[in-house]
């Protein structure tokens, strides 16, 4: 009995997960071209990023010390309003996340909270 044979239930799996990773991720990007969708749905498109963004910092701008917290002693929530509008001006990822990490940091040292 080869290894193949005695694992072939493993490699099912390990193949049925990379099918089921990567054709969601490749079929779109194969067949729809940017140009080819209609306006309004490349439109509704573009907000995906900012909406996953928004879901990936939201809970930890909002949540402070374990719990909600949408006031001035919410050092993140204070960092994250001078953030937007760095996002909104320099409309970069990383020179936001820069600017944000630097600002707690600033906080931190000089003892804000």
């Amino acid at each position: 009995m080869s290894w193949f044979e005695g694992h072939a239930a493993l490699l099912i799996c390990i193949l049925g997960c990379v099918l089921a990773t990567v054709l969601p991720k490749v079929i779109p990007v194969m067949f729809l071209k940017g140009d080819s969708l209609p306006v309004l749905l490349r439109r509704w498109l573009s907000f995906v990023p900012v909406a996953v963004m928004a879901a990936l910092v939201g809970p930890d701008v909002f949540f402070y010390e374990g719990r909600f917290n949408a006031g001035p002693s919410n050092l993140f929530l204070m960092v994250a309003l001078p953030s937007l509008l760095v996002a909104w001006w320099g409309k970069n990822y990383f020179l936001t996340i820069a600017f944000g990490i630097g600002l707690v940091i600033a906080a931190r040292w000089f003892g804000w909270q």
